[in-house]
């Protein structure tokens, strides 16, 4: 279908921003890639709802749509060809934060992650302290289950608001329905999160802000920070750790074209100014195949790539 179709559509209804063929890069941390054939950044659950319609009325099936949700772009490489469908990504008014009775906080998809851990430490809330270095928004923490420091959202999220893309409605969610396991939900791609609400636990103040500023100094110590990285490269295999594989197959610093595995934690991978997006999948499968050939452990991948890439080859041409 012509998917700009779906966009002029939206241009006439929507209230949040619609743009076509716009670059993608800069809104994702490696800050590689190409174009997306539309950008939909509805200003509220009314204007996400309008995404449905629109597909409809340009003659397409929902159900069938090429869409990505992109959140803060933290975890996402596009292709360097782009990608020939639909991007949402939330607008600034989805991101809000407010507390309901008791102990509970509900905030909206956009929220940046540490800026809500940081509301909730200023109430005297606990629960959320691990997500104050996590470089993401509520949405796409919902999404994967975000964690670190061995706690995950699913420690604390109640429900969730989802937009079913394929028929047109936000339902409620419950944590247990949205199979969350170690950065993983059943949430399809066509199922985009609209708000969540986190069940917490009154605390000392000074005891939260003591883990909060730990774990910032973790990061700190621990990861390469402001580079261009997407964060862990691969999830963790059960029982050991992916970095610590990748930097016993000796591959700290290993490089293919403009990207590179830091030298700093094995489990981030560096893009410099000068890669492509297929430079960092080539150096993710390089990586793949060789704590595989030398360890027998599978790394799966939890970086998202978004568009067409090549089969990877390395420089002699053998297929990796």
């Amino acid at each position: 279908m012509n998917v700009h179709a779906v966009g002029e559509r939206l241009r006439d209804t929507a209230t949040g921003r619609v743009e076509l063929d716009i670059s993608l890069g800069g809104l994702t941390t490696y800050r590689v890639g190409g174009r997306a054939s539309v950008l939909f950044e509805p200003a509220s659950p009314d204007d996400l709802a309008l995404l449905t319609p629109a597909i409809r009325d340009a003659g397409a099936d929902p159900a069938a749509i090429d869409l990505v949700v992109l959140g803060r772009g933290s975890n996402v490489v596009v292709s360097d060809r782009g990608f020939d469908g639909i991007v949402v990504r939330m607008a600034q008014p989805m991101s809000w934060i407010r507390g309901e009775d008791g102990s509970d906080v509900s905030a909206g998809a956009a929220t940046s992650l540490p800026l809500l851990a940081n509301w909730a430490a200023r109430r005297s809330l606990a629960g959320l302290e691990f997500t104050v270095g996590i470089p993401g928004s509520v949405g796409g923490g919902v999404r994967m289950n975000a964690g670190a420091h061995d706690g995950s959202i699913s420690d604390t999220l109640a429900t969730a608001e989802v937009y079913d893309v394929a028929s047109g409605e936000i339902g409620q969610r419950t944590a247990g329905s949205l199979g969350l396991d170690y950065r993983h939900s059943d949430l399809t791609q066509l199922e985009i999160v609209v708000a969540a609400r986190f069940s917490l636990r009154p605390d000392d103040p000074d005891a939260i802000r003591a883990r909060m500023e730990r774990y910032r100094k973790h990061r700190a110590d621990t990861q390469p920070g402001a580079l261009q990285n997407a964060g862990s490269t691969f999830k963790n295999p059960p029982g050991d750790s992916a970095g610590r594989l990748v930097e016993a197959a000796g591959l700290k610093g290993h490089r293919v074209g403009g990207a590179a595995v830091s030298d700093l934690h094995a489990n981030f991978f560096i893009a410099s100014d000068a890669a492509s997006a297929q430079d960092v999948f080539d150096l993710v499968q390089d990586v793949r195949k060789r704590v595989l050939a030398r360890f027998g452990v599978e790394l799966e991948p939890e970086v998202r790539f978004v568009g067409p890439f090549e089969d990877s080859v390395d420089r002699a041409g053998a297929p990796l």
